[in-house]
């Protein structure tokens, strides 16, 4: 299997399934001399993992990571830096009813007719407990970034929206609810929703908003390599996502030009950001922004129609734990993503100027 690695100088790859004795990574690249918190790594996946409030999956996973290498006396020494995450609540046996069926919506039917072969233990490697090990590479790369800001909260829970733009938002706000929505009004609203869909056996989906900030001019490539081209990839390669939009998105679409264009301050700065802080795939020192959409979780408490493997007609019903909606604990995938592409495009921009 391929496709397990992300990033060119700053390189994080994955491995591990759902349901194995662990998760872990490998982050190659990383400059010697960074020093690490360790307590900031922690606090990242904290946010990330099963079990943290009443509107997530109640599995019950610590995911407490060891550092393996890469690491000594708190400081990078230029070598991988290897680490593993312990799965210690896996409950395999929730899965037994889909050992010869496949999940509508879910990768099972791909990855038998693909590899001929499937771990359907929660999903095995297709399983979005993989990214745990991705909030691990992107809070070190938080930690080389140093000074660039990254926040990403919830903008939407099914068609309950945030409306106010993200200038308007006090985004320190947004680990005061389960939600991760920086109003509070609205996420009570969101929350309520999410409990709802959750009695109805159910899920929804939802959009998480990021913001990245004091970004330096000149990140990205203007070709193929385009900053906004890798953020994009970044986030379609996350579990259930299904659209990426930075700047004015598809609602730019509907503009004319001269309403469109960031027209420039003296200092070079510009008066509007339509751009979203890329002109060219490049970053022009204005707030980068971008809104990430995430379809409704696919394993539903609800009887549906599906097939076998020899291609008959089945019921089934989703058994186990699971989010009835993903974009809570989805917020720090989403940062850590972005710190992934921004701490390879800082080395890359480093090098060029050498």
């Amino acid at each position: 299997m391929a496709g397990n690695s992300f990033g060119t100088l700053f390189r994080l790859t994955t491995f591990g399934e759902s349901h194995g004795t662990a998760l872990g990574g490998v982050i190659d690249g990383c400059p010697a001399g960074l020093e690490l918190d360790t307590g900031k790594i922690q606090y990242e996946l904290d946010r990330r993992k099963p079990g943290q409030s009443a509107i997530v999956t109640q599995r019950k996973e610590p995911d407490e990571f060891r550092i393996l290498s890469g690491v000594f006396e708190g400081k990078t020494t230029g070598v991988p830096i290897g680490f593993v995450i312990e799965n210690t609540n896996q409950k395999s046996h929730d899965y037994s009813h889909i050992k010869d069926s496949y999940r509508p919506s879910h990768a099972d039917y791909v990855y038998d007719r693909k590899y001929g072969f499937r771990d359907y233990r929660g999903g095995g490697r297709s399983s979005a407990r993989e990214t745990a090990c991705r909030v691990v590479g992107g809070a070190i790369a938080r930690q080389l970034l140093r000074d660039i800001s990254i926040e990403a909260y919830v903008s939407s829970v099914g068609d309950i929206f945030l409306e106010k733009p993200y200038q308007e938002l006090d985004l320190s706000g947004r680990e005061d609810n389960p939600v991760r929505c920086p109003d509070s009004k609205v996420a009570a609203r969101m929350e309520e929703y999410i409990k709802e869909i959750r009695k109805q056996g159910d899920t929804v989906g939802g959009t998480v908003t990021c913001v990245i900030r004091n970004v330096p001019i000149g990140l990205g490539e203007p070709v193929f390599d385009k900053l906004h081209a890798d953020l994009g990839k970044a986030m379609l390669s996350i579990n259930a996502v299904k659209g990426f939009e930075y700047g004015s998105g598809f609602c730019g679409a509907k503009m004319k030009g001269s309403a469109h264009n960031d027209l420039y301050n003296p200092d070079g700065s510009t008066k509007t950001n339509l751009s979203g802080g890329i002109q060219g795939g490049i970053s022009n020192g204005m707030d980068i922004y971008f809104r990430v959409a995430f379809k409704p979780v696919a394993t539903i408490m609800q009887s549906q129609p599906t097939i076998d493997r020899d291609g008959n007609t089945v019921e089934m019903q989703g058994k186990g734990r699971h989010d009835p909606c993903v974009v809570p604990r989805a917020v720090p995938i989403v940062e850590a993503m972005a710190a992934l592409v921004l701490a390879d495009h800082y080395l890359i921009n480093r090098n060029a100027k050498l």
